[in-house]
């Protein structure tokens, strides 16, 4: 969030507007929604999964299109070089959070970006032990980003051991995600086979909506998938009691497997915030899984156990 704060903070000023995808990760939801209004800076939600809403969407005070690709929690995929073409012909620069696939799988610039963002806490350390933010671009707009937004509005510095220890995940980074990648594709084609899952999203599947654009811009799959059941909401409670081998955790890009079921996260926000809300889209029976780097036949043995109650 730093990072987010300080590429926001630093290239938008009040009366300049921000185009973004409609679905974003919930804390990016929460500045946009309740930060940037009070300092004047307009946020237009569009769906990005088709460029052409940009049209109609950017303005002569627009300054900024970002997204995330893949887009969390359902690995939706959006078209890097589309969106940018479109974006530049009226002269906006784009960002984009390329934290799902990381640098090893996905390099947004290549594709026409202007800047990346990336979550270090996530799959560049890998580990889950640190906290960190990275922007990468031009010399010019780091520069910028750096004397303006680190310098005197954010202030976001990493301290020497999380830069240390993101340093060391930078060491593994490319054998993790063929690891991640390996075992998230196996896990997904035996999730989609299973009679007790509704449907699965993973990109590198033949099913999923945007394979074409995932094969295109991304070297893999990830390690983040998302499916559903078909007993909903309390299948998916049952289902993540059972569970052995993986972990209960809203992080992912960690080493061990993370499971997380995002209904469940906002009916308890809402026994202390009422207006808690998942983002438009999202159904109570979702579960998201970081697939870890553990033997890819116990995490499927793990998960047919769980299924089996249900």
């Amino acid at each position: 969030m730093a990072a987010f704060g300080t590429l926001i903070l630093s290239l938008l000023s009040q009366g300049d507007e921000l185009v973004v995808h409609k679905t974003l990760y919930s804390n990016t939801v929460a500045m946009v929604e309740q930060g940037l209004p009070r300092f004047g800076i307009k946020v237009v939600p569009v769906d990005l999964s088709d460029p052409s809403n940009l049209d109609a969407a950017i303005t002569e005070k627009t300054k900024l299109v970002y997204f995330e690709t893949p887009v969390n929690p359902l690995s939706a995929i959006l078209d890097i070089a589309a969106i940018a073409e479109r974006a530049h012909a009226y002269g906006v620069k784009v960002a984009v959070d390329s934290t799902f696939a990381s640098p090893a799988l996905q390099r947004p610039i290549e594709h026409g970006a202007d800047i990346v963002l990336h979550s270090l806490t996530k799959y560049i350390n890998g580990h889950g032990d640190t906290l960190g933010g990275a922007l990468l671009g031009d010399a010019e707009t780091l520069h910028l980003l750096h004397e303006t937004g680190l310098r005197y509005i954010t202030g976001a510095t990493l301290s020497p051991h999380s830069a240390f220890l993101i340093m060391r995940g930078l060491k593994t980074l490319s054998l993790r995600m063929e690891r991640h990648s390996a075992s998230a594709l196996a896990i997904a084609r035996m999730l989609e086979a299973h009679p007790a899952v509704s449907w699965v999203s993973y990109p590198f599947l033949h099913s999923h909506s945007d394979h074409a654009i995932a094969r295109k811009q991304m070297a893999q799959g990830s390690g983040m998938l998302a499916f559903g059941l078909h007993a909903g909401f309390d299948g998916a409670r049952t289902m993540l009691d059972r569970l052995k081998l993986m972990t209960r955790a809203v992080s992912l890009g960690d080493t061990d497997t993370l499971v997380y079921h995002p209904a469940s996260i906002t009916r308890a926000r809402q026994t202390i915030r009422k207006d808690a809300h998942m983002v438009s889209g999202i159904g109570d029976d979702l579960i998201r899984l970081s697939v870890g780097l553990e033997d890819v036949n116990d995490l499927m043995g793990d998960l047919r156990h769980a299924l089996l109650a249900l």
